[in-house]
This record gives C-alpha cells, sequence and structure tokens, in this order.
C-alpha cells in the first residue's frame, strides 16, 4: 500500500482553541453494521467525515458513556500482520498506535467519542487547558484519583518528564511539536540544541510544576493548538524509575484500564485489567473484556477468512492495521452475513494523491496534464473501490475544520486524455518519459502501477515503473532531495483535524524533502504563511489556510485522489466496533465480547 507521511510542526494562531473548534459535518464515516446506534454508541452514521467539538470541564468527568449491549468479560483477539514499531509513548506517531495505546496509556487530553463525533476534554486533566499571556502560557490541573499500575499516583511532575523526554536522543522520529514550540525553535534540530534532554540537561525550565497537580508551559511565541497537541502519545506521563530506555518501548509502565503483562515482539502482545484504574476519572475508555490477545505474522487474507468463517478464535478476532483485503469483497459483497463483520468508516483526516516532484516536473503545464491523465476511478477499483475511499478533489480532507469544497481542474473520474494532450501542447519542455516508483507490499500496487502507464501511454508518454522495497522507497522518496523519480501515491494526514499542520509544515519552499515532498516552491505562498502565522484570531487563521489551498493547488503540486476510508473487519462475537473518527482504525477502547 503507498506510504504515509505525517506533518512535522506548525505555528498555530494566537487566540484559543476554544474558537477553533466549531462543528461541521460533510462527507464519510461509516460504523460498525452490527453495533448499536444509541446514544451513547460509538458508530457515526454512514456518510459522515466529522471534526472535533471542544469539550467543557464537565465533559472531562468519568466515567465514560456506557456503550449500548456492552458486557463485562472474555477475551478479544486482535490479529495484525506486523507488530508495533513503537510502544514508547513519546516515539508513536500514527494514529492506530495512537488509538490502540489509549488501553495503556493516558494524555493531558483526548477524544471522546459519542454518537460516533468526537469531542476533546481532559483526560488526565480537568479539562482541555486554559491559556493566559496571549496564548504564550497554557495551565493544567490532574485529575484526583489517576495511579500508575502499581497504584501509585500520577504527578505532574512524571507529565513533565514524559515531555522532556521527547528532545533527548532516539526520539527523532516523534512527534516535535513540544521541542519546537516550548523553545521556539524552527525544528527540532535546532530546538535540542537549547535544551537535550532530562539526562543531558537535566530540568526544563519552561515547564512549571508549582505542585503535584499542576503543570504550567510556557511558550515563548503564543500557541492556540495546544489542546490539540497535548492529545498526542508524546503528552503522556513517564515515571523515571520505570524508564527503562530502549525497553520502554517493548512494555510502557500503564495509566490506562489495561496494562501490558507480556510482549513477545512480533509474536504477541496481552494486556490484563489495571486493578489501579478508576472509570469515574476516565471519560474516554472502558474496560470490557479481562484480556486482549495481540498476536502478529499472519496474513491479513488468512485471518479475515478465519473471521468470516468462525473459524478458531475468529468470532472473538478483529483487526486495527489489517485492511480487508481486496481478493475477498466479492465474496462480503455477496454474502449479507459476512457483510455484517466489515466494520468500515473514515480514515479520519487522511488524504491519498499522486505526489509530483515539482523539482523535477517543472512546468506546470505538465503536471496539469497528468492531473487529467490520472484514471483515478480505475485505480480506486483495484485498491478496493468504495471501501477505500471517496474521490478527492481538494488538498485537505473534510474532516479539518473549516474545509471548503473546491474543484479547480474538474476531470471526469476516469480521466480525460485529450485534456491532458492539450496541455501537454502548451508544455514549454516536451515529455515523453516519467518515472512511477512504488512500494511493493501487495499485487494491487503492481496493478495500480499498470493502470497509470496504460493511461499515460495513451497521451505518448512512457511511464517508467519502479517497484521498490517498501524501506527503500521510504529512504528514496522521503530520504532527501535527490529522489530520481517523477510520481508516486503517498497518504497523508494533519496531525490534529485543524489546517495548521498542513500549508505551514508541506508546502513552504524551505523545508526539506521529509516534509515537503513535492519540492514545492512558490515565494507568494511563503509570503502569505509567513503573514498568515502572526494572525491573532485562531478561527480567522483556520480560514485563511484553507483559502490558501487554492492558490497552492492551481500550481498542481500533486493530483488529489481519494478522502481515505477503511474498512476492518471483526468477528461475529465481538461487539462495540467503530472507527475513531479522528484515528481512523477501531476503538479498541469500547469493543466487548457478546454473550455467546
Amino acid at each position: 500500500m503507498p506510504a504515509i507521511t505525517l506533518r512535522a510542526a506548525a505555528v498555530p494562531a494566537l487566540a484559543t482553541a476554544a474558537a477553533l473548534l466549531l462543528c461541521s459535518c460533510s462527507a464519510g464515516a461509516g460504523a460498525d453494521t452490527a453495533a448499536g446506534r444509541g446514544k451513547n454508541s460509538t458508530a457515526a452514521k454512514s456518510g459522515q467525515r466529522l471534526t472535533a467539538t471542544l469539550g467543557t470541564a464537565k465533559d472531562s468527568r468519568g466515567p465514560a458513556p456506557e456503550v449500548p449491549g456492552a458486557r463485562r468479560g472474555g477475551t478479544v483477539t486482535v490479529a495484525n500482520e506486523e507488530d508495533f514499531s513503537h510502544l514508547d509513548p513519546q516515539k508513536i506517531y500514527a494514529g492506530e498506535r495512537y488509538s490502540t495505546s489509549l488501553l495503556w496509556g493516558r494524555q493531558l487530553t483526548q477524544y471522546q467519542i459519542i454518537d460516533g463525533r468526537p469531542r476533546l476534554v481532559g483526560d488526565l486533566a480537568t479539562d482541555t487547558g486554559t491559556s493566559s499571556d496571549g496564548g504564550r502560557t497554557w495551565t493544567y490541573h490532574l485529575k484526583d484519583g489517576i495511579a500508575w499500575e502499581d497504584g501509585k499516583p500520577v504527578t505532574a511532575r512524571q507529565v513533565k518528564y514524559g515531555i522532556e523526554r521527547t528532545f533527548a536522543p532516539g526520539f527523532e522520529l516523534g512527534p516535535t511539536y513540544w521541542p519546537q514550540w516550548l523553545t521556539g525553535s524552527e525544528d527540532r534540530t535546532e530546538a535540542v540544541k537549547k535544551y537535550g534532554g532530562p539526562e543531558k540537561d537535566g530540568d526544563l525550565a519552561a515547564i512549571e510544576t508549582p505542585d503535584d497537580k499542576t503543570i504550567v508551559f510556557h511558550f515563548p511565541q503564543p500557541q492556540s493548538d495546544v489542546p490539540y497537541m497535548a492529545s498526542q502519545s508524546s503528552s503522556s506521563p513517564v515515571r523515571k524509575d520505570k524508564d527503562t530506555g530502549t525497553g520502554y518501548d517493548v512494555k510502557p509502565f500503564a495509566t490506562g484500564p489495561y496494562k501490558i503483562v507480556e510482549h513477545k515482539q512480533n509474536r504477541s502482545l496481552t494486556l490484563e485489567r489495571n486493578p489501579y484504574w478508576k472509570p469515574e476519572t476516565d471519560p474516554i475508555r472502558h474496560a470490557y473484556p479481562d484480556r486482549f490477545e495481540f498476536t502478529f505474522g499472519k496474513a491479513a487474507l488468512n485471518t479475515a477468512q478465519e473471521v468470516f468463517n468462525g473459524q478458531g478464535t475468529g468470532a472473538t478476532t478483529l483487526t486495527t492495521k489489517d485492511e480487508l483485503p481486496p481478493e475477498l469483497i466479492s465474496t462480503v459483497e455477496r454474502d449479507p452475513a459476512k457483510r455484517k463483520l466489515v466494520v468500515s468508516g473514515s480514515k479520519g483526516a487522511y488524504t491519498q494523491d499522486l505526489y509530483i516532484r515539482n523539482d523535477r516536473v517543472t512546468d506546470p503545464e505538465v503536471r496539469k496534464a497528468i492531473h487529467y491523465l490520472f484514471p483515478r476511478e480505475q485505480a480506486r477499483q483495484v485498491l478496493g473501490g468504495r471501501y477505500v475511499g471517496d474521490l478527492a478533489t481538494t488538498l485537505s480532507s473534510p474532516s479539518v475544520v473549516g474545509w471548503k469544497k473546491y474543484d479547480l481542474y474538474p476531470v471526469a473520474p476516469t480521466g480525460d486524455i485529450a485534456k491532458a494532450k492539450e496541455h501537454l501542447a502548451k508544455a514549454k519542455t516536451k515529455v515523453t518519459k516519467l518515472t512511477y516508483a512504488y512500494p511493493t507490499e501487495s499485487p494491487a500496487d503492481d496493478q495500480v502501477a499498470q493502470v497509470l502507464a496504460d493511461a499515460f501511454a495513451k497521451a505518448g508518454i512512457k511511464l517508467v515503473l519502479k517497484p521498490l522495497q517498501p524501506n527503500a522507497f521510504n529512504d528514496q522518496i522521503f530520504g532527501g532531495d535527490d529522489s530520481p523519480y517523477d510520481l508516486f501515491l503517498s497518504t497523508n494526514s494533519v496531525d490534529w483535524p485543524t489546517p495548521s499542520t498542513l500549508l505551514p509544515l508541506g508546502y513552504e519552499s524551505h523545508l526539506d524533502a521529509v516534509s515537503n515532498t513535492t519540492r514545492y516552491g512558490n515565494p507568494q505562498v511563503d509570503k502569505e504563511l509567513a503573514r498568515i502565522a502572526k494572525i491573532g484570531d485562531a478561527r480567522k487563521k483556520a480560514d485563511e489556510l484553507i483559502a490558501l489551498e487554492e492558490t497552492v493547488m492551481k500550481d498542481v503540486p500533486l493530483v488529489p485522489f481519494l478522502y481515505k476510508s477503511t474498512s476492518k473487519f471483526r468477528g461475529e462475537k465481538i461487539g462495540g466496533v467503530a472507527i475513531h473518527p479522528i484515528y481512523g482504525v477501531p476503538a479498541l477502547a469500547d469493543v466487548y465480547v457478546k454473550n455467546s
């Protein structure tokens, strides 16, 4: 499947996040078709992509609303092909790992899901935070009664220590917001020169803990997106006496409803109840099953067949990483009983696009031709049809606050060869050959490549196909400026559902290839982004960033393809399964084992 990229940092506006978090609904978050749709169901109605509202202190109290029909007891098996690359909370940087780690970890804030609608509330904290000093200071107070898996209380100093770890060597691939924002740095490299982590430089003065229940953040510049950033796993507490270094990446200490009792890497992960977790402190999570048994290594196709046929533990199994295999789609479509076991929904704010290296394909007319050549519908059918997403026309997802629909260069889903030839004729440099790189992770990747090659050939362009091993693909596409490839598919998301981590972190010309993957550069856009960064009203800033998208997309730095959806599968005895509207995977904190 295509690579997934994440944006690295942002410079948010001056106003509080409360001004920005207004709910808007547009097209695609699905639901567990067998789960209840009662008042407290996590299931969203089909056809909705939802942005988050901001909850109150009252909303932040526990316990979480009950899932209709849920019961306690039993063991849930989570079967994924691959183990987690990281469990250390300060190293986690992907939606599926964010969501799964909620079983054992807690953050300052988190998303509460009711009737499928996300609401940001206090998790460890009593609310989503209070800002002062024009947004330069943020204060959080911890709830009473929150404990570690050994019964010792969670303190503000432990939250501070967890955040301080994000500066340390070994945490380079995790989110970089805390280091950048707390030091006023443009990137992590600059930030760690000012503070190198707790082992190297001791206490970080930018974070105060006047008592065990209070933590105060001081930022050199105003920051309005702190409540969102405080929901990331990097905002989790860590006990210094339990910090085992690299070992913490295998078995972190728990504050959530479950604790890790055993982790055999690449084989299994076993969770049991944390007896010191108190539901009255937690508005997010439940603890219905007695145990979670994660298994790794089995092919998704084999797991899906066991689930659909009720073989072995299939009836009590679900997947969080693996998609519904394309080979089984026709079988599922023909069998209503199997269709009920498919859990579909919006994959958060993820989009999938055909990326163009603008430093290699420099002529905008050629890029426009590529836009008209791309056979979106044929490519989507190969990948799984409607199960993989809705056809896109914009850079950002409808799940982003302030999103507006636009379609600058309308084209039929199957492409427009004649229109493509018109733009090729206008190009200053004639193009007869382009290269398309892709990771060889499934037969569908080869099939999509051939669909593209066939379409480009109709316009007289030879598309040279370059299949690469996944690691080589990531190294060559995202590892530097000297990639020899012109085109590739990639899946991308904002780091939280506002536009502040999209254009500023992906389309400024000075950014490296890891962030500005298309190597897009437009002085007018750079100037506008610098201006927008100084806007003092969060809602106005969001609107300006969304409006600026159209200026960027007129240059066709990439071709919009999909607003991503996801389709997982679950056994007939697993209830409460719905796709988390922010993280885009099944919300394990709500699942339960049905009565036999």
